[in-house]
């Protein structure tokens, strides 16, 4: 099993803890565990068969940090999930609850094992396993890793976890194809049951990776992230800041240089990338902090604020203000998405989610405006109102607004508007009266009537972030659940 295993390019659930903690650092739990099955098969064949029961479990140190780790082990029965090896799971979580660890879980399997025949049996529904992993929400920052296939009772770990990295071979749903052809809706490979293809787009994925190697690689990376400020770093060349935005409002620009230019060296790290890719959410550091990133990007749908982006800001503001990650959130949006097709699909709802969110959250917060702040989308991305954070900053060239101008001047001249007959005047007409808008939206006048604290030279901006979340002081996350959306 393990020459085939190598054989199309896998690791073993032991090579992958391996890889994760630091050397001579684990200590294992239940690892001379076998499969429930001793009415049907010899002690000597469950040892050599089913070793720790097709899971390794246990505490080790990453970087130095005490943080446990659960590996399902796919040569051990497709990875399965056996009563014994869900005694264990339910032992390590009491632990994590104990110690408040971090835990990364290597999902990959098959869901339950129905023949372990020592446990008297009807559903097994009386497993703790999910509702003692889904408590942790909020006490332990969770990592599932999934590689190959990952179904049932597997992907309800990864799905409840607060990060979910996939490798590209990865296949993630709540029913494998036994039971998909059980119950009569057809027959269909591994590979067509949520392909990485499918996940990462719809959101399902934090982030994708090449391999195991890349996966774990990635997990300590987001564990670090938890681990509090750290003195080595390094800063980019922030001058060109001055020159990131567009000087037309019509043209977009890919919002990533800006925030990967503003953190600190090599500390970026982007969450759910392609899911509403409108909305950018990110992991960093600045001067050795993690900080959360939530920012618009105008090369998708303009910048709006959408349902989905919604959903995907608010989940991260609440990842964020649990664990106690201050935020910091860069504006260009002309506000929320509207018109009917996007009401079908719950847009008041979905919209609201994140003002929700926003308004529960305890973590520092600052907003900086790159170029446009319109709307109640706009206030959202403020976490409700420009004085929600504890400093909200604009670019020289920003502009705020009620709504974008143009809008806001065929709404407001609309009769004026409708008695020039010829098409071509009209048109020059709203365009000169959107330019007397955009002259009286821009941020210094924002400044002078105090809806924004101040103007910040883009290049100052990374320092101006720094010195005000260190004079926040240290920062308590609230241990609330995150949402699994």
């Amino acid at each position: 099993m393990v020459a085939k295993r190598h054989a199309k390019g896998g690791r073993t659930a032991r090579e992958n803890v391996a890889d994760l903690v630091d050397e001579d650092s684990w200590v294992e739990w239940g690892r001379y565990a076998v499969a429930g099955q001793r009415m049907r098969r010899s002690r000597d064949e469950l040892i050599a068969t089913t070793p720790a029961d097709g899971i390794v479990a246990g505490m080790g140190s990453v970087d130095g940090r005490a943080t446990a780790v659960l590996a399902y082990d796919y040569t051990v029965m497709a990875g399965t999930q056996g009563m014994r090896g869900h005694k264990k799971t339910d032992r390590m979580f009491d632990v994590i609850e104990r110690t408040g660890v971090p835990v990364v879980f290597f999902a990959e399997g098959g869901g339950g094992r129905p023949n372990d025949t020592d446990f008297p049996l009807v559903s097994a529904l009386d497993a703790e396993s999910f509702a003692l992993w889904a408590s942790l929400s909020g006490k332990s920052p969770r990592i599932s890793i999934v590689n190959g296939s990952c179904f049932a009772g597997n992907a309800v770990i990864a799905g409840c976890s607060d990060f979910l990295i996939a490798t590209a071979s990865a296949s993630i749903g709540m029913a494998g194809p036994a039971m998909i052809a059980g119950g009569g809706l057809g027959e269909y490979a591994a590979e067509e049951i949520g392909p990485v293809s499918m996940q990462e787009p719809n959101g399902v994925v934090d982030l994708v990776v090449a391999d195991e190697a890349e996966a774990t690689a990635a997990a300590r990376r987001l564990l670090g992230y938890f681990h509090g400020p750290t003195d080595d770093w390094k800063a980019h060349d922030q001058d060109p800041l001055r020159d990131a935005v567009p000087e037309s409002s019509r043209t977009a620009f890919d919002t990533v240089p800006v925030i990967t230019r503003l953190a600190d060296r090599d500390s970026v790290t982007i969450l759910r990338p392609k899911f509403a890719p409108e909305m950018i959410t990110a992991l960093v550091r600045i001067e050795g902090r993690p900080v959360g990133i939530l920012a618009n990007n105008s090369m998708h749908m303009a910048g709006t604020v959408t349902g989905p982006g919604s959903d995907k800001a608010a989940r991260f503001v609440q990842l964020c203000d649990s664990f106690g990650i201050p935020l910091v959130s860069l504006l260009d949006t002309p506000g929320y998405m509207v018109g009917p097709d996007y009401e079908r699909d719950a847009l008041v709802r979905h919209c609201s989610r994140l003002l929700i969110a926003a308004g529960a959250m305890r973590v520092p917060s600052i907003a900086v405006i790159l170029r446009r702040a319109y709307g109640l989308g706009a206030q959202a991305m403020c976490f409700g109102s420009l004085k929600a954070p504890l400093i909200t900053m604009a670019w020289p060239g920003a502009t705020l607004g009620a709504m974008g101008p143009e809008g806001a001047v065929r709404l407001a001249a609309r009769k004026e508007l409708a008695a020039i007959d010829d098409d071509a005047e009209r048109e020059k007409r709203v365009r000169e009266l959107t330019a007397m808008l955009n002259e009286s939206s821009r941020s210094f006048n924002a400044a002078e009537v105090f809806e924004v604290e101040d103007i910040v030279d883009p290049a100052q901006t990374r320092q101006a972030i720094a010195h005000t979340l260190a004079a926040a002081g240290p920062v308590t996350g609230s241990g609330r659940p995150v949402d699994a959306w």
